[in-house]
């Protein structure tokens, strides 16, 4: 199934209902540090900000012949990864993400990679158990190879009955085997705003069900919104009986703020959907937006030492209390 384009603006209002939000996780409480010791770097040399921009891409099918915005050739997905990895993006699942456990080298920035729908082209196991050529995570994988710094993970929103040319049971146990993240999508792509408390609850505890049915013992903890709809009661998206999610995505169209951040609402992180510059609506896509933070270098710069939070003292007043302990202001 394929999203409309929704601008993060025309979400805002849904956003604004989102109760319970905080600066850490879906507990109110801050992520607790990485037990790395890493070694000490001089914030000011590196030019560390970990309160900048993160760009959340999202992409869909695969395809040799794009049929709608959300497609896209997997020669665009291998020239964008290469892109992201020569401007020092490290990529960090949504899981990491959203609870503020990003551990990349100095002077690196985090990217998050987004997969909805749970296609064949995303994920797809040849006979020998490898990635099939020209899959996302073949791509991942070859991407990485050429730039070590380049980490192959991925954060997967799956449907109930997911990648079905392997099975969902092979393909999410391959997954959680590789480091990526298996995340919630609705068992059937459900138009949560579409229905009541009861049915969007449902349908979100469905999609939970059919993961840890699948590969048991999976830890769900994010939630893509099938259209970038929230639901009517927006709090049913994080929490509701068998579930419970320290990150709601949106569909959007920016960047996110840093999960330090004050402003960070970790149950409506806008994504930006993957799309090459001269692509319809080009203004909302990620070469855009690429250009952009380049430009501007508002980027999220890591210091490299993932117990401390290093930014600019101008900065000071952004940080979220939760995190004030681990600021490394210079």
């Amino acid at each position: 199934m394929r999203h409309p384009l929704v601008p993060l603006c025309a979400l805002a209002g849904a956003a604004l209902l989102v109760s319970g939000c905080s600066s850490g996780s879906s507990t109110g409480e801050a992520a607790a540090p990485a037990a790395a010791s890493p070694v000490a770097v001089d914030p000011a040399k590196v030019g560390a900000d970990e309160l900048g921009q993160v760009p959340v891409l999202m992409y869909h099918q695969l395809t040799a012949k794009p049929a709608s915005v959300y497609d896209r050739t997997p020669a665009d997905f291998r020239a964008e990864l290469e892109r992201l990895a020569r401007e020092k993006y490290v990529p960090v699942t949504a899981r990491d993400f959203q609870t503020g456990r990003i551990d990349i080298p100095a002077g690196m920035h985090p990217v998050v990679l987004t997969f909805d729908d749970s296609t064949n082209s995303q994920v797809r196991l040849g006979q020998d158990g490898n990635p099939a050529p020209d899959t996302a995570i073949a791509i991942l994988a070859e991407t990485a190879k050429k730039y070590p710094a380049f980490k192959p993970v991925a954060t997967f929103f799956v449907n109930a009955d997911a990648f079905s040319a392997t099975g969902s049971a092979t393909a999410l146990t391959w997954l959680n085997k590789h480091g990526h993240e298996v995340g919630n999508h609705t068992d059937r792509h459900q138009n949560l705003r579409s229905l009541d408390q009861a049915g969007a609850t449902k349908a979100i505890a469905g999609g939970q069900q059919a993961i840890v049915k699948a590969a048991p013992g999976t830890r769900v903890t994010s939630l893509a919104l099938p259209f970038g709809a929230m639901p009517q009661q927006a709090g049913v998206a994080a929490r509701g009986t068998g579930y419970r999610y320290d990150g709601v995505y949106l569909v959007g169209a920016n960047p996110s703020v840093s999960p330090f951040a004050k402003n960070f609402t970790p149950q409506a992180i806008p994504r930006i959907r993957s799309a090459g510059p001269k692509d319809a609506d080009a203004e909302f896509g990620s070469s855009r937006w690429l250009d952009k933070l380049a430009a501007a270098k508002n980027w999220y710069v890591s210091d490299g030492d993932p117990n401390t939070i290093a930014f600019p003292r101008t900065s000071q007043d952004q940080v979220a209390p939760a995190f004030a302990s681990r600021a490394r202001p210079y």
